[in-house]
Protein backbone atom coordinates (compact mmCIF):
# COMPACT_ATOMS: atom_id res chain seq x y z
CA UNK A 1 0.00 0.00 0.00
CA UNK A 2 0.84 3.65 -0.78
CA UNK A 3 2.44 5.57 2.10
CA UNK A 4 1.97 8.39 0.29
CA UNK A 5 -0.24 11.77 2.18
CA UNK A 6 -0.46 15.30 2.47
CA UNK A 7 0.71 17.07 5.28
CA UNK A 8 -1.64 19.91 6.44
CA UNK A 9 -0.80 23.34 6.44
CA UNK A 10 0.75 24.94 9.52
CA UNK A 11 -2.52 26.46 10.66
CA UNK A 12 -4.29 23.08 10.88
CA UNK A 13 -0.88 21.93 12.25
CA UNK A 14 -0.97 24.47 14.85
CA UNK A 15 -4.52 23.98 16.00
CA UNK A 16 -4.18 20.81 16.56
CA UNK A 17 -0.65 21.56 19.07
CA UNK A 18 -1.97 24.52 20.44
CA UNK A 19 -4.14 22.45 22.98
CA UNK A 20 -1.67 20.06 24.09
CA UNK A 21 1.11 22.69 24.36
CA UNK A 22 -1.42 25.15 26.44
CA UNK A 23 -2.35 22.24 28.29
CA UNK A 24 0.81 20.42 29.36
CA UNK A 25 3.22 23.84 29.40
CA UNK A 26 2.15 27.11 29.45
CA UNK A 27 -1.05 26.80 31.93
CA UNK A 28 1.33 24.72 35.00
CA UNK A 29 3.98 27.50 34.25
CA UNK A 30 1.44 30.17 34.65
CA UNK A 31 -0.27 28.50 37.88
CA UNK A 32 3.31 28.31 39.42
CA UNK A 33 4.66 32.25 38.89
CA UNK A 34 1.08 33.22 40.59
CA UNK A 35 0.93 30.73 43.53
CA UNK A 36 4.62 31.60 43.68
CA UNK A 37 3.25 35.12 45.23
CA UNK A 38 0.25 33.57 47.12
CA UNK A 39 1.72 30.42 48.59
CA UNK A 40 5.31 30.65 48.61
CA UNK A 41 7.82 28.14 46.31
CA UNK A 42 6.50 24.91 48.26
CA UNK A 43 3.41 25.98 47.85
CA UNK A 44 3.93 26.86 43.93
CA UNK A 45 5.74 23.89 43.19
CA UNK A 46 2.36 21.34 44.81
CA UNK A 47 -0.30 23.31 42.89
CA UNK A 48 2.12 22.48 39.58
CA UNK A 49 2.86 19.03 39.92
CA UNK A 50 -0.87 18.82 41.13
CA UNK A 51 -2.38 20.33 37.39
CA UNK A 52 0.22 17.82 35.73
CA UNK A 53 -1.06 14.75 36.99
CA UNK A 54 -5.12 16.14 36.46
CA UNK A 55 -3.83 16.84 33.28
CA UNK A 56 -3.00 13.24 32.68
CA UNK A 57 -5.92 11.71 35.04
CA UNK A 58 -8.53 13.55 33.23
CA UNK A 59 -7.62 12.02 29.30
CA UNK A 60 -7.41 8.64 30.98
CA UNK A 61 -10.95 8.85 32.50
CA UNK A 62 -12.18 10.43 29.53
CA UNK A 63 -10.80 7.24 27.42
CA UNK A 64 -8.52 9.73 25.42
CA UNK A 65 -4.83 9.64 24.11
CA UNK A 66 -2.16 10.99 27.13
CA UNK A 67 0.24 12.94 24.29
CA UNK A 68 3.41 12.71 24.83
CA UNK A 69 4.79 15.75 26.06
CA UNK A 70 2.21 15.53 28.91
CA UNK A 71 3.67 12.20 30.01
CA UNK A 72 6.75 13.90 29.53
CA UNK A 73 6.11 16.94 31.88
CA UNK A 74 4.63 15.14 34.53
CA UNK A 75 7.24 12.57 34.76
CA UNK A 76 9.76 16.14 34.68
CA UNK A 77 8.12 17.60 36.97
CA UNK A 78 7.65 15.12 39.75
CA UNK A 79 11.61 14.35 39.71
CA UNK A 80 11.89 18.24 40.57
CA UNK A 81 9.27 17.97 43.41
CA UNK A 82 10.46 14.97 44.58
CA UNK A 83 14.46 15.96 45.04
CA UNK A 84 13.58 19.65 45.93
CA UNK A 85 10.94 18.39 49.12
CA UNK A 86 13.80 15.29 50.15
CA UNK A 87 16.50 17.90 50.38
CA UNK A 88 14.71 21.08 50.85
CA UNK A 89 16.63 23.02 48.39
CA UNK A 90 14.57 24.91 46.00
CA UNK A 91 18.07 25.80 43.94
CA UNK A 92 17.67 22.31 43.24
CA UNK A 93 14.46 22.63 42.35
CA UNK A 94 15.28 25.35 39.75
CA UNK A 95 18.22 23.14 38.71
CA UNK A 96 16.02 19.68 37.53
CA UNK A 97 14.78 21.49 34.60
CA UNK A 98 18.31 21.27 32.94
CA UNK A 99 18.87 18.26 34.40
CA UNK A 100 15.30 17.37 33.01
CA UNK A 101 16.62 18.94 29.54
CA UNK A 102 19.72 16.67 29.46
CA UNK A 103 17.75 13.12 30.05
CA UNK A 104 15.26 13.67 27.88
CA UNK A 105 18.20 14.61 25.46
CA UNK A 106 19.80 11.33 26.53
CA UNK A 107 16.43 9.44 26.10
CA UNK A 108 16.17 10.62 22.18
CA UNK A 109 19.97 9.80 21.73
CA UNK A 110 19.05 6.31 23.67
CA UNK A 111 16.14 5.53 21.47
CA UNK A 112 17.73 5.47 17.95
CA UNK A 113 20.34 2.43 18.30
CA UNK A 114 16.89 1.10 20.25
CA UNK A 115 15.35 1.78 16.78
CA UNK A 116 12.34 3.30 18.98
CA UNK A 117 13.08 7.13 17.73
CA UNK A 118 11.38 9.46 20.60
CA UNK A 119 10.53 11.59 17.75
CA UNK A 120 8.17 9.24 15.96
CA UNK A 121 6.59 9.05 19.24
CA UNK A 122 6.27 12.32 20.20
CA UNK A 123 5.12 13.89 16.10
CA UNK A 124 1.58 12.27 16.51
CA UNK A 125 0.55 15.27 19.51
CA UNK A 126 1.40 17.95 16.31
CA UNK A 127 1.00 16.21 13.41
CA UNK A 128 -1.86 13.22 12.87
CA UNK A 129 0.47 11.39 10.33
CA UNK A 130 -1.47 7.82 9.46
CA UNK A 131 0.17 4.72 11.05
CA UNK A 132 0.90 3.07 7.29
CA UNK A 133 2.84 6.56 6.77
CA UNK A 134 4.39 5.96 9.95
CA UNK A 135 5.55 2.49 9.26
CA UNK A 136 7.36 3.48 5.85
CA UNK A 137 11.10 3.05 5.62
CA UNK A 138 12.17 6.81 4.65
CA UNK A 139 9.39 8.06 7.54
CA UNK A 140 10.89 6.12 10.58
CA UNK A 141 14.59 6.46 8.83
CA UNK A 142 13.73 10.15 9.24
CA UNK A 143 12.87 9.74 12.61
CA UNK A 144 16.13 8.20 13.56
CA UNK A 145 17.75 11.28 11.91
CA UNK A 146 15.38 14.04 13.77
CA UNK A 147 15.84 12.00 17.46
CA UNK A 148 19.57 12.90 16.84
CA UNK A 149 18.86 16.57 16.15
CA UNK A 150 16.82 16.91 18.80
CA UNK A 151 19.46 15.56 21.46
CA UNK A 152 21.42 17.50 20.40
CA UNK A 153 18.88 20.42 20.64
CA UNK A 154 18.56 19.01 24.42
CA UNK A 155 22.16 19.06 25.18
CA UNK A 156 22.75 22.63 24.00
CA UNK A 157 19.72 24.15 26.02
CA UNK A 158 20.73 22.22 29.00
CA UNK A 159 24.52 23.92 28.58
CA UNK A 160 23.26 27.60 28.29
CA UNK A 161 21.32 26.92 31.30
CA UNK A 162 23.16 25.37 33.16
CA UNK A 163 25.96 28.43 32.50
CA UNK A 164 23.21 31.04 33.13
CA UNK A 165 22.12 29.37 36.42
CA UNK A 166 25.79 29.61 37.74
CA UNK A 167 26.81 33.22 36.03
CA UNK A 168 23.38 35.17 36.33
CA UNK A 169 20.96 36.73 39.10
CA UNK A 170 17.76 34.96 39.70
CA UNK A 171 15.89 37.21 37.42
CA UNK A 172 18.23 37.32 34.59
CA UNK A 173 18.39 33.60 34.43
CA UNK A 174 14.40 33.02 34.30
CA UNK A 175 14.58 35.85 31.70
CA UNK A 176 17.40 34.47 29.51
CA UNK A 177 16.74 31.16 29.63
CA UNK A 178 13.41 31.60 28.64
CA UNK A 179 14.39 33.57 25.62
CA UNK A 180 17.40 31.61 24.34
CA UNK A 181 15.98 28.24 24.68
CA UNK A 182 12.51 29.10 22.97
CA UNK A 183 14.72 30.60 20.10
CA UNK A 184 16.41 27.26 19.93
CA UNK A 185 13.67 25.02 19.92
CA UNK A 186 11.86 27.06 17.69
CA UNK A 187 15.23 26.88 15.25
CA UNK A 188 14.70 23.02 15.68
CA UNK A 189 11.26 22.90 15.18
CA UNK A 190 12.01 24.75 11.81
CA UNK A 191 14.72 22.90 10.73
CA UNK A 192 12.64 19.74 11.34
CA UNK A 193 9.73 20.73 9.52
CA UNK A 194 11.69 21.64 6.44
CA UNK A 195 13.81 18.53 6.81
CA UNK A 196 10.69 16.61 6.64
CA UNK A 197 8.92 18.12 4.03
CA UNK A 198 12.03 17.69 1.63
CA UNK A 199 13.08 14.36 2.40
CA UNK A 200 9.55 12.88 2.02
CA UNK A 201 8.59 14.67 -1.23
CA UNK A 202 12.12 13.32 -2.67
CA UNK A 203 10.74 10.09 -1.44
CA UNK A 204 7.28 10.03 -2.51
CA UNK A 205 5.79 9.80 0.51
CA UNK A 206 4.65 13.58 1.03
CA UNK A 207 2.56 15.14 -1.75
CA UNK A 208 4.26 17.78 -3.17
CA UNK A 209 2.23 21.15 -3.36
CA UNK A 210 0.82 22.16 -6.59
CA UNK A 211 -0.06 25.88 -5.72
Amino acid sequence: MSAHFEIPRLRTLARHALPTVIEGTLIPLSLFLVMLHVLGIWGAMAVGLGWSYAAVLRRLIAGRRVPGIMILGAVTLSARCALAFATGSTFLYFLQPTLGTALVAGAFLLSVPLGRPLAQRLAADFCPIPPHVMANTHVRRFFLQISVLWAVTGFLNASVALWLQFSQSVATFMLAKSLISAGITVSAIAVSTVWFKRSMTRHGVLAARTG
